[in-house]
């Protein structure tokens, strides 16, 4: 079964890239000579008719390699073209401001030419971005990375002072295609040598059998005090068609034994406590809560039992979850990890910078959170879907180490 191609949107889109292609090109005018100008009207015009034409043949179950490549392709190019805009709209509006500072002084509106520095920092602009991107696409999104945190805690119980935790999040299965390098990825998780070990949900893009090449990789993952797992938004099956209803929950049992297969023990809105020298914490998990993205789960009934006060850590795949119910609930969740925004895969973080166009959706999208004396983790995830590549957000291993606050810290 074929998408329905959603013209009108295509057509807008179409029309505004090419305007600003158009006003990129008369900036680069200078610099091309009239031969080559068309050939510089036809390759975006080609790169929106193949991505058209490919998402015209998707079906309902899965992505095309002409669409992953024409969706890449214009993906760059439109990353890039907005990016040279951009400096030429600063130039542009230096070329205005000298204009009216020349008519309020001499009375005479002139409209200097456009400088060439700011073309030639356009174009070296352009460069880095396409070399990212290449980059990311080819080696980025494997490129895991271990970011460490160290939380303390007034009420930690004795015990676990120093307990650590590992923490992974949207696999997506479905989308990885180098299970050389996924292996790199596991042995970089099993080497922290974790006390606990956590999956945050999201483990295919649609249908449990993506995960089946990969489960004996997955298996080799192990942690004195077990690993856990709860389930994402893309767990369930809801954005792919099939033929019944029993079909989907066949589909998500088949997902469960997996995680069991695995090695993961599911928490389906219950909790668990883990022991160690007389003294407890409660690990708890929910199914998938996130606003838009289905509010499944029940955080009431995974706390049912325990007690106010008691060391509690939450999986929740959806951080608007924490926003929504934990940060304020009368029970203390002292930690909750989360993922799913993977930080879009796209964004700065450098130099004391931190930025992703995922910030436009979630308050906190990535890394550590303290509010109201409780913390939230959002992992970048493991790996990846849609965007086939990371440019600037790498993916994640979490390694969390538990600390009790000393009285006179």
């Amino acid at each position: 079964m074929k998408r329905k191609l959603p013209f009108v949107p295509i057509l807008i889109f179409a029309l505004v890239f090419l305007l600003i292609n158009g006003y990129a090109l008369s900036a680069l005018a200078p610099l091309i000579s009239v031969t080559l100008l068309p050939w510089l009207w036809i390759f975006p015009i080609a790169l929106i008719a193949g991505f058209s034409f490919s998402l015209a043949r998707l079906s309902v179950d899965g992505q095309t390699n002409l669409f992953k490549i024409s969706a890449h392709a214009l993906l760059v190019y439109f990353v890039s073209l907005l990016v040279f805009v951009l400096t030429e709209v600063l130039t542009d509006a230096y070329r205005l401001l000298i204009g009216v500072i020349n008519y309020f002084s001499e009375s005479n509106f002139v409209y200097p030419e456009r400088p060439l520095i700011g073309v030639y920092l356009g174009i070296s602009l352009v460069l880095v971005i396409v070399i990212a991107f290449v980059y990311g696409i080819f080696r980025g999104k494997y490129a895991y990375r271990v970011i460490k945190h160290t939380l303390y805690f007034d009420d930690l119980p004795d015990a676990f002072d120093g307990f650590k935790l590992a923490q992974i999040s949207d696999v997506h299965a479905g989308s990885l295609t180098n299970p050389k390098a996924v292996q790199k990825g596991i042995d970089l998780i099993n080497r922290q040598r974790a006390d606990l070990f956590v999956f945050t949900g999201d483990l295919v893009n649609n249908k449990a059998e993506e995960v089946k090449p990969y489960i004996n990789h997955f298996s080799q993952i192990k942690a004195p005090f077990g690993q856990f797992s709860v389930l994402g938004n893309h767990d369930y099956g809801d954005y792919v068609k099939w033929e019944s209803d029993a079909a989907k929950r066949e589909n998500l049992q088949q997902l469960k034994n997996y995680h069991a297969e695995i090695g993961f023990k599911l928490l389906l809105d219950e909790h668990v406590r883990l022991e160690k020298n007389g003294h407890k914490i409660t690990l708890a998990g929910i199914e998938n809560w996130g606003l838009g993205f289905g509010e499944r789960g029940d955080l009431e009934k995974a706390l049912r039992g325990t007690t106010k006060d008691e060391f509690k850590i939450l999986l929740s795949h959806d951080p608007s979850h924490w926003e929504a119910q934990v940060k304020n609930h009368a029970s203390k969740i002292h930690l909750t990890l989360a993922g799913h925004t993977h930080g879009m895969q796209f964004g700065i973080e450098a130099f004391g910078l931190k930025w992703s166009p995922v910030q436009f959706r979630y308050k906190h999208w990535a890394g550590v959170k303290k509010e109201n004396n409780r913390f939230l983790n959002v992992n970048r995830g493991f790996g990846f879907i849609g965007f086939s590549g990371r440019v600037g957000i790498w993916p994640e291993i979490t390694l969390i180490e538990l600390r009790k606050t000393k009285a006179n810290n």
